[in-house]
């Protein structure tokens, strides 16, 4: 079976700062994984280059012949406009776009479609309400009902379960787990080691360039996903390694100054 996608040294950028260096990683047909690793570890980074938001400045990512344009993104809500004078219905609603195209309207079909995904994320009474007037966490449950209408192969999610109770966490997780079933590819940016160790297969530790990918229970036995670690702390030991193999590197060129890429 060949991966859906397959990361190839792929390297990111934002301006002269590197955000990604050489990550490679293989993405299973139907396989659950969570991405781990501190805060400006670069799990967005990944995210959004596997969507095709971000261009790689270094290797390249191969998606299967038969992915197409079936991926579905849901951003860290805090980056989503909230502001806009749309109802949860019309958002959600857009998840049919990519299906429908302009020209075809909403038939009752579609109508019904819509109204299931808000019934199952448990939001069918706010239909009507504007997106402006929602908690994080109604808004969480439509932006989920929205990826179910996409009815996507592939499926990214950064961060979703943030500002979110444990009644909601829990309803998300179910619906998570329905897309795995259903042999959909997952992949989810996560910080709860908790939620990772119970229900995602396999892990990845990124923390600017990859530190492990694999079963999960494997990178806890290795200890590069673990409860008496902070997350932090891989992030701190890797990013002075960085500096020492740059103090070193310009030491060689004569010249001591460096620059901390971030």
């Amino acid at each position: 079976m060949e991966p859906l996608i397959t990361l190839d040294n792929v390297s990111v950028r934002y301006g002269p700062r590197p955000a990604l260096q050489n990550v490679s990683a293989r993405f299973m047909p139907g396989s659950l994984t969570a991405i781990a690793g501190p805060n400006g570890s670069g799990k967005s980074t990944l995210l959004k280059t596997i969507a095709g938001v971000l261009k790689p400045a270094g290797g390249k990512i191969v998606r299967a012949a038969g992915l197409g344009g079936a991926t579905a993104w849901l951003p860290q809500t805090q980056s989503l406009a909230r502001d806009f004078p749309l109802t949860v219905e019309e958002v959600a609603a857009t998840g049919l776009y990519p299906r429908l195209g302009e020209a075809r309207g909403m038939g009752p079909e579609e109508r019904a479609r819509i109204r299931a995904a808000l019934d199952e994320t448990g939001i069918a009474g706010l239909a009507a309400r504007p997106i402006a007037t929602l908690s994080g966490g109604q808004f969480q449950r439509m932006l989920f009902a929205r990826v179910m209408l996409q009815d996507a192969t592939l499926i990214l999610l950064d961060e979703p379960f943030t500002a979110v109770d444990a009644g909601t966490t829990r309803r998300l997780i179910r619906l998570l787990l329905d897309w795995h079933a259903q042999g959909r590819t997952v992949i989810c940016v996560l910080h709860d080691l908790l939620l990772i160790k119970k229900y995602f297969p396999d892990s990845m530790v990124l923390a600017g360039k990859c530190l492990g990918v694999g079963h999960t229970h494997t990178l806890f036995e290795q200890k590069l996903l673990s409860f008496d670690l902070d997350m932090a702390e891989i992030f701190a030991s890797e990013k002075e390694a960085r500096a020492r193999d740059k103090d070193h590197h310009a030491h060689h060129h004569g010249h001591g100054h460096s620059h901390d890429g971030g």
